[in-house]
C-alpha cells in the first residue's frame, strides 16, 4: 500500500484545512481536525465513481503532503462491521492492475483540487501587499486554502437539497443519505454520498420535487457536464450549470466555485459575501458591479479570498452566539 505525494506550490497548512472542515456545514464533519495534520476523505471517484477513501498527512505546515487511496467493494451499508475489509487499489499484482492504477490517479487529482493544492499559491502574497484587507486576511489564517466539495456534483445535490431549508437540515439530509445509499470505507471511517447512478427512482429524505432535480443533477454527472476540468476550462460555465433544472445563479456559483474549485471567480449571487466585503472595506450601499471591481484586485485568486472573508464572518458570528461567561 503506497503513499503518494501531491505536489503544490506555496503556502499549505492541512490543520487548518481540518479545521475549516469541522465548521463547513455541508461536510458535517466535526471531527475532521482530530489528528493534526490527518485528514480523511471518502468520495465517489468520477469518472468511474467507484468509492474511494483517501488518507492526507502533513506533519507540519508547508511540509510535504503525501496521500494513501483505498476502496471498499462493499455493498451500501451504514453499519461499519458489515462492511468488507478495505482494499488498497493500487497493490501490485491482479488482473486488474491497470483500472486500479486509473483509479488512484483519478482521486489523487481529485484529492488536489478538494485541497486547492493544483493551483500555484506564489503569487498570493504579492496580492496581499497591495490589500490591506487580504493582507489580515493572510495573517489570520495563514497556510489556509479553500477546501472544496468532493466533487462538482456533490456540490449541486448540496444545491439542491438547501433549497428552502436551513443548513443545518440540508447537512443532516447529506448525512443521512450518505449512510444510507454511499458505501462505507472502514480504512478512513466514513461514507461516500452516494454516486449519481446509486440514487433510487425516488430519493429518500426529500420533496418529490428535490428527487427529480437531484436525479438531473446525477444524469449531468454521468454525461460529463459537471467534470471539474471541463467547467474550468469552459468559457460560460455558469450558463451550462443553469441548463440543469433547479440550478440558479446561486448555485452555480457554488458548484463552479466550489465544487469545481475554480481559483478565480467572483460571486455575483452570495449576498453574505457581499456584506463582508462592505464591512472590510468600509462601503456605503455598493452595487455589485462595484464589488466586482474591488475583486478585481484579487485576481488570480478572488475565490480564495472570497472564502477567506466568508470564514471569518462564519467564526465572527459563531463567537457572537457564544453565551458570554
Amino acid at each position: 500500500m503506497d503513499w503518494h505525494d501531491l505536489a503544490y506550490r506555496g503556502p499549505f497548512d492541512l490543520t487548518a484545512s481540518a479545521r475549516f472542515l469541522e465548521g463547513f456545514t455541508p461536510a458535517a464533519r466535526p471531527d475532521a481536525a482530530a489528528v493534526p495534520g490527518e485528514l480523511r476523505l471518502a468520495f465517489p471517484c468520477a469518472p468511474s465513481w467507484r468509492p474511494v477513501g483517501v488518507l492526507v498527512r502533513q506533519s507540519e505546515p508547508d511540509g510535504p503532503v503525501r496521500a494513501r487511496v483505498l476502496t471498499d467493494s462493499s455493498a451500501p451499508t451504514d453499519r461499519p462491521d458489515q462492511a468488507v475489509r478495505p482494499d488498497p487499489v493500487d497493490r501490485p499484482g491482479g488482473a486488474d492492475r491497470s483500472g486500479r492504477a486509473d483509479l488512484v490517479e483519478a482521486a489523487l487529482r481529485h484529492t488536489r483540487r478538494i485541497l486547492s493544492l493544483d493551483v500555484d499559491g506564489t503569487g498570493f502574497a504579492e496580492v496581499a501587499a497591495q490589500d490591506p484587507v487580504v493582507a489580515r486576511l493572510r495573517a489570520r489564517y495563514p497556510g489556509l486554502r479553500p477546501v472544496a466539495f468532493h466533487s462538482p456534483y456533490e456540490a449541486a445535490c448540496w444545491a439542491i437539497i438547501g433549497q428552502r431549508t436551513s443548513r443545518v437540515q440540508a447537512a443532516a439530509v447529506m448525512r443521512r443519505l450518505a449512510e444510507r445509499l454511499g458505501t462505507f470505507v472502514p480504512a478512513v471511517g466514513l461514507h461516500t454520498f452516494p454516486a449519481p447512478d446509486a440514487l433510487p427512482d425516488r430519493v429518500p429524505l426529500v420533496s418529490e420535487l428535490k428527487s427529480d432535480r437531484l436525479h438531473a443533477v446525477a444524469q449531468a454527472a454521468l454525461a460529463g457536464h459537471l467534470d471539474a476540468d471541463t467547467l474550468r476550462s469552459a468559457p460560460d460555465p455558469r450558463s451550462t450549470l443553469r441548463d440543469i433544472p433547479g440550478i440558479g445563479p446561486f448555485s452555480a456559483d457554488l458548484i463552479l466555485l466550489r465544487g469545481a474549485a475554480e481559483p478565480d471567480g467572483f460571486p455575483t449571487a452570495e449576498p453574505l459575501l457581499h456584506e463582508e466585503m462592505i464591512h472590510a472595506y468600509g462601503l456605503h450601499e455598493p452595487t455589485v458591479r462595484q464589488l466586482e471591481a474591488i475583486a478585481e484586485r484579487w485576481r488570480p485568486y478572488r475565490t480564495w479570498v472570497a472564502l477567506l472573508l466568508r470564514t471569518r464572518r462564519e467564526e465572527e458570528a459563531a463567537e457572537t452566539r457564544q453565551p458570554h461567561r
